[in-house]
């Protein structure tokens, strides 16, 4: 069976493309999977899409939750929307800096933290529509400062979550008995050599 005939994108002169298109380039968080494992849509492994799925429901319930806990009048500072994608920033900075510094991370943690529960905890669509309804509702003053409040706290949430990763990081436990550190003589007393002692 002859393969189907090679085509230029439109409007270039590089190389032809196959027929049957590129293969899909998945990203850190959706690995190709191995061989023998079903996969889904672009190769994805079903584990991963799992996983993404059973995060972004979890936070997604977790942010309508407190929308419902905590409404505003049409015209007032949607406080719980600022809230939910200041402090969700913080906990991506956070994250992010343990996915790629730290050691022995399992690799669905990412996907399912991340991508899952922190995408459906965070919802920049609703700040953007809560601008609308602010202008909207005759608040134009409030709808300024929370455009310009949010993005402000969003960054610096974020900021301070990869610099509060880092420095639990470097103040992670040392090292500990059975390290291979030792007292200098061997003898478990922490002192040193007990004949030299002596002779002093």
């Amino acid at each position: 069976m002859s393969e189907p005939p090679a085509r230029h994108p439109t409007g270039t002169s590089g190389p032809a493309v196959p027929a049957s298109g590129p293969a899909v380039s998945t990203g850190r968080d959706v690995d190709p999977a191995a061989p023998g494992q079903g996969a889904g849509p672009g190769r994805i492994p079903w584990a991963t899409l799992g996983v993404i799925a059973a995060g972004g429901a979890a936070g997604a319930l977790a942010r309508h939750g407190l929308v419902l806990a905590f409404p505003h009048p049409p015209d007032g500072f949607p406080w719980a929307t600022f809230a939910i994608n200041v402090s969700g920033c913080l906990l991506i900075g956070l994250l992010m800096v343990f996915v790629t510094e730290a050691r022995g991370v399992h690799p669905l943690l990412r996907p399912f933290l991340g991508v899952g529960v922190l995408g459906g905890f965070t919802t920049f669509s609703a700040y953007v529509i809560d601008i609308g309804r602010l202008v909207a509702a005759g608040a134009p003053q409030v709808a300024l400062g929370y455009l310009f409040g949010t993005v402000t706290a969003a960054l610096a949430a974020t900021w301070t979550g990869i610099a509060l990763g880092r420095l639990i990081l470097r103040a992670g436990p040392g090292p500990g008995p059975g390290s291979g550190e030792s007292d200098g003589d061997n003898d478990g007393d922490g002192g040193g050599d007990d004949g030299a002692a002596g002779e002093r």
